[in-house]
């Protein structure tokens, strides 16, 4: 894959590449979901290093971290906070929750109830938290990374599709390959490498870093191929539904920084085509039982089967 142009966002995904061995293309999605203003879910068995990954960007990028382990008794007032009656001044005040952090890590967020799940909703939408009528603003940047395990594991609530939406991508990141295996096993452990991470860049700087990856220019033709995308899938006799108009801003947004990471000034149709997976994998859903091959293959199925205009 091509270089960054930018010598930090360079370091950062070296940076990366170094903790989570043989997964560059996992890394490079991850960073463009951020770069995008988006939030990731990553999907995939336990152990293949889904919660290292969270760790890795958050310190790698001096984000303050909040990590929430959701399990099936965890309450909306553990991940937002609770109002407490203060005696002396005879008021209710607030004591904000985990939610109120630049980077939250959701650890297995499928483990928990749906009423905990959509405690999410209104933080992951509109970047605030209202509580007995108050509005509370969250830190800025905002992000949450959430890990969830397959749905065949038990003890696990299928997040609904409301929930889903929010998450610009879905990725797996898989087995290492057997070089990068062996590497790990041989090297050092990553959690202590992972506590050891230096900050590659300021807030303040990766923040710029999102203003230019939104302002590379995107043609008029290449907005043609994404609607044509859109609408194929609200017709795809293989699906339920279709992508929302959410989706669709969620795509360009993610094209943009796909291009950005890989180093160019203007956006390609491969670089829709790259992340148009992440992007609508969890939010269409395959008109009948299909296993997970069997869904990927559909996917890729009918992103071929859309025209460059």
């Amino acid at each position: 894959m091509a270089a960054p142009t930018h010598p930090q966002l360079a370091s950062l995904i070296a940076q990366l590449n170094q903790i989570i061995l043989g997964k560059d293309r996992q890394i490079r999605l991850a960073v463009a979901c951020m770069l995008a203003h988006g939030h990731l879910l990553i999907e995939d068995v336990p152990g293949v290093g889904k919660t290292t990954l969270a760790h890795a960007l958050a310190k790698s990028l001096g984000l303050q971290f909040q990590r929430i382990q959701f399990t099936s008794d965890l309450l909306p007032a553990d991940v937002l906070g609770v109002s407490i009656y203060d005696r002396e001044t005879g008021k209710f005040k607030f004591h904000p929750g985990p939610i109120f952090a630049q980077f939250l890590l959701a650890d297995e967020v499928n483990r928990a109830t749906p009423k905990t799940q959509s405690a999410l909703l209104e933080a992951m939408e509109e970047q605030q938290v209202t509580m007995d009528s108050e509005t509370h603003p969250l830190p800025q940047p905002f992000f949450v990374i959430a890990t969830q395990n397959p749905s065949t594991q038990i003890g696990t609530f299928a997040l609904p599709e409301s929930q889903l939406d929010r998450f610009l991508m879905r990725i797996e990141i898989g087995y290492p390959d057997r070089a990068a295996e062996r590497a790990l096993l041989a090297g050092a452990d990553r959690r202590a490498m992972t506590a050891q991470l230096q900050p590659v860049m300021s807030v303040a700087q990766f923040r710029e870093l999102q203003k230019a990856a939104a302002a590379l220019h995107v043609a008029p033709a290449l907005l043609d191929y994404i609607q044509a995308l859109v609408e194929s899938s609200r017709h795809a006799a293989q699906y339920t539904g279709g992508l929302s108009p959410r989706a669709g801003l969620g795509l360009i947004a993610a094209a943009r920084a796909w291009a950005f990471v890989s180093g160019r000034e203007a956006v390609l149709p491969e670089d829709v085509q790259a992340v148009l997976p992440a992007v609508a994998g969890h939010r269409l859903k395959p008109a009948q039982n299909v296993s997970r091959s069997a869904a990927h293959d559909q996917l890729t199925g009918w992103i071929k089967s859309v025209a460059i205009p």
